[in-house]
């Protein structure tokens, strides 16, 4: 089977929109066919998500409102990475931050965010998680801590609805729970 994808060639790059530490990019390629066209990129660092579960194999998320969806999600423990953190340092930071536990973390993977975003995210599972404080919530991050029985964790997953999907499927993969 030939092999028919090309990179495309890029002839310029400038930032469209910039706020709140976010950025969006115009780039513009030239096709293989020598068509031009320009896409708006999300220029994002990396990030960190974590699959944690506690003592009990009982999930560990993150009850929050989430301004894309307009919705309040379930989610996985993550975020960005601080000037001069590690990504295990940055994980744990987070789970601790969000949820208030602390357990065994572990680098399991790196996922793309998507096709139209430059942000890699790693990938983490953490065990044997303890409560040793509360959230530590701010005026944008209003975390509620919920734990979930593996099943319907599951559950959850297969309904579509909280982000980092990936993430827990790459960590149930991990941990042989799939």
């Amino acid at each position: 089977m030939p092999d028919k994808a090309r990179k495309w060639k890029e002839l310029s790059r400038k930032i469209a929109f910039q706020k709140y530490g976010r950025k969006i990019e115009k780039v513009v390629y030239r096709f293989p066919d020598g068509k031009e066209s320009d896409f708006y990129i999300k220029k994002e660092g990396p990030t960190v998500c974590v699959l944690a579960f506690t003592k009990k194999n009982e999930v560990i998320l993150a009850k929050q409102f989430r301004p894309g969806p307009k919705e309040i999600l379930l989610e996985l423990p993550g975020g960005g990475i601080e000037k001069g953190e590690s990504f295990k340092q940055a994980v744990e930071r987070e789970l601790l931050e969000e949820t208030g536990y602390k357990g065994k973390t572990v680098f399991v993977a790196e996922a793309l965010d998507c096709a139209y975003s430059t942000m890699r995210r790693r990938c983490f599972v953490a065990t044997d998680c303890e409560k040793v404080a509360e959230p530590q919530n701010t005026s944008s991050e209003i975390c509620e801590t919920i734990l979930l029985p593996l099943d319907e964790f599951r559950d959850l997953l297969r309904s579509g609805k909280m982000t980092d999907i990936e993430v827990a499927y790459i960590g149930l993969d991990h941990l042989g729970l799939l």
